[in-house]
């Protein structure tokens, strides 16, 4: 049995083949892989959706070729927040815009006006980050947008690609619930908090569980790629939804997890919403999982800061990879300074090695001269924050986790995943890296009958990864460093 998962992130695609051996484990093979890039066009900043459908096309038939056999099913994930509109003719109007555009500069304090934060909080359980898809669709109907008054329906990215596969409308629930106009306890569309910034509720899709059949290849599709009628899958369709589906925590016992990719996503499950007041000024987030599971996290502006200097250097002519910058980082003198990866002004900075020396000047600590000393502030300030998180998550569920689950990209980072274990005092478990498209297959084989749930699933991927164990050290001096660390934590 065969299923190709598609796996969009905010730099990158791909298309995985995933076959389930006769032996019970997992193989994956990549067949297509393609970068995702933003675009400007004027003044604002839009993801290019057609290139990455067209991409899709190009995936699927590549993914047939490779196939010994017919696929099974597909299923594609993404990042969340952003959207696409269609009119009523079923037509794209205009290209979804990229969630770092600055349209939603200053809304998000201003939606509190009209809805109090603690009513907002109480009501979708979703963290407040000044992108989320109720501030963007506010935006546009305070610029009196014609594509917002066109609209006949609202579509999340990887619904609006499976729209063009298949014809049909859905909103797949764990990245509807990132939009902060989905109640948390009863996770339906909350058309009255809409009404009140006076927002059509209208637009607003049917809600499919994951590991749901939507449907099957549009004939269109297949006559162009002459493909069979495939069944097509929603997944946990937000990439961290299938990510933590993909953490290996097969023994059953309550974990806590973090995805390490652009984003750092640091959270655990939960079977009810948090809502407190704590996990409100904690600013976590309660957002939809696979098999009626909640994803209790908070996001860490993570490997977003990595990449930024990378592709700045880059661009100067200091061209180095991603693990030759790790090596030069780990020796480096440990702990120079520390930045808080979430401060605003690493959201979007027009020079992030600039960006970092800045937030070290103004907190009077010295500045990293030399790029990899950037490097080793970034990699010893992720470590440290993610403790700080994950020393939060325990408050609010009052659980003590005797280690990290790793999974991502970023275990790649082996001076980055050790940095994790030293500055959390426990061990880090990395692996596996392509977690999201790991448990967008999981979701597939679950919804044809080859697993039975969620807890199986682990089981069955643990049973087929290879998983790393780090162990702290040198915990006096990490002990030190985050007593000093705290200090700049917004």
């Amino acid at each position: 049995m065969k299923a190709l998962a598609f796996d969009l992130g905010a730099g990158s695609g791909r298309a995985i083949v995933g076959e389930w051996t006769k032996d019970d484990r997992l193989v994956l093979t990549e067949t297509h892989r393609f970068a995702n890039e933003p675009v400007r066009a004027g003044r604002r900043l839009h993801w290019d959706i057609l290139r990455l459908y067209h991409e899709v096309k190009l995936g699927l038939a590549a993914s047939a070729r490779a196939a010994d056999g017919p696929i099974d099913s597909i299923g594609i994930d993404s990042w969340a927040v952003d959207f696409g509109l269609l009119d009523r003719n079923g037509d794209l109007l205009g290209n979804p815009v990229h969630y770092r555009d600055s349209r939603t500069d200053g809304l998000m304090e201003a939606a509190w006006q009209i809805v109090p934060k603690e009513e907002m909080f109480s009501r979708t359980g979703l963290q407040f980050l000044p992108f989320n898809t109720l501030y963007q669709l506010w935006a546009m109907k305070r610029e009196k947008s014609p594509l917002l008054e066109a609209a006949d329906k609202l579509l999340m990215i990887p619904d609006l690609l499976r729209y063009f596969l298949t014809g049909q409308t859905f909103g797949e629930y764990t990245n509807a619930s990132t939009t902060q106009f989905l109640n948390a306890s009863t996770r339906r569309w909350d058309t009255e908090l809409l009404e009140r910034f006076g927002l059509p509720s209208g637009i607003l899709p049917e809600v499919a569980q994951p590991a749901t059949v939507i449907g099957t290849l549009r004939a269109s599709v297949r006559e162009e790629l002459g493909i069979p009628g495939i069944p097509v899958v929603a997944v946990g369709e937000h990439d961290t939804a299938s990510a933590v589906a993909g953490v290996p925590a097969a023994d059953g016992k309550p974990f806590a997890y973090l995805i390490c990719g652009t984003w750092s996503l640091l959270g655990t499950e939960t079977a009810v919403p948090v809502l407190g007041a704590d996990a409100m000024r904690f600013n976590f987030t309660n957002e939809g999982g696979l098999g009626g599971t909640y994803r209790l996290l908070k996001n860490i502006m993570g490997l977003w800061l990595i990449q930024e200097c990378k592709r700045l250097w880059d661009r100067q002519g200091v061209r180095r990879s991603y693990g030759e910058w790790a090596e030069l980082a780990a020796r480096e003198k440990p702990f120079l300074a520390f930045v808080d990866p979430d401060d605003d002004s690493f959201l979007a900075p027009a020079g992030m090695p600039a960006a970092i020396r800045a937030f070290c000047r103004k907190t009077g600590q010295p500045e990293p001269e030399t790029e990899a000393q950037v490097m080793r502030v970034v990699t010893d300030s992720l470590a440290l924050k993610a403790r700080y998180v994950l020393e939060r998550l325990e408050r609010l569920t009052g659980i003590a986790y005797g280690g990290l689950h790793m999974v991502g990209g970023g275990i790649q980072n082996e001076a980055l995943c050790q940095s994790t274990a030293n500055a959390i005092g426990r061990p880090v478990w990395a692996g596996p890296v392509e977690a999201s498209a790991i448990g967008n297959l999981a979701a597939q084989f679950m919804a044809n009958g080859r697993l039975s749930d969620l807890a199986e699933a682990r089981r069955w991927i643990a049973a087929s990864i290879d998983i790393r164990e780090y162990e702290p050290q040198n915990k006096n001096e990490w002990e030190d460093a985050y007593g000093r660390f705290v200090r700049y934590v917004v």
